[in-house]
């Protein structure tokens, strides 16, 4: 397991700091990695690490929300409970999608979606997204994927603003 921690939090420094220059303590490794530690430890979380020809080409990871989630406390504005109510089985939340600059615009990131996707089992999934990521065009290739923004939120004082987004776990 360290070697592919050490592999994800490589990833993310490559594409988070070189390709995308995203700066301030919210982006740094060493917050990453508190919040890479943070998800692992929580039951139903799991991550998709893909290769090409032995080189790693990008990741995916993210979890069940449990009943007491604190996912849906950082919306800007209220969503209806009916919405954001939570058993431990209703909602996965992919965490993080990363694909290092040479895979992109190849599948690479459909394909390890689909693939951690697969193995869910809830009724839904959740994530969040930069809205200014790539000049709105990350927020596109969800929405392209079926995701509908739900709101905003802040999940923390010095993240960015992001979209809410969500979509049925599309079976079979």
């Amino acid at each position: 397991m360290p070697t592919v921690r050490q592999t994800v939090l490589d990833i993310h420094a490559e594409v988070r700091h070189q390709d995308f220059g995203l700066t301030g303590d919210f982006h740094t490794v060493a917050r990453f990695d508190e919040r890479l530690s943070a998800y692992a430890s929580r039951p139903g979380w799991a991550a998709v690490l893909g290769y090409d020809a032995g080189e790693p080409v990008g990741f995916c990871f993210g979890m069940a929300l449990a009943a007491d989630t604190r996912w849906w406390r950082s919306m800007t504005e209220p969503v209806p409970e009916e919405v954001i109510w939570e058993d431990g089985r209703r909602t996965a939340a992919l965490n993080e999608i990363v694909v290092r600059k040479r895979w992109r615009g190849t599948g690479t990131a459909r394909r390890l979606h689909d693939t951690w996707l697969a193995g869910r089992t809830e009724e839904r999934v959740t994530l969040l997204v930069d809205p200014a990521a790539g000049g709105g065009k990350v927020q596109a290739v969800y929405e392209s994927w079926g995701y509908e923004k739900l709101g905003e939120q802040q999940p923390f004082p010095d993240s960015p603003r992001f979209a809410a987004m969500i979509r049925p776990l599309l079976t079979g």
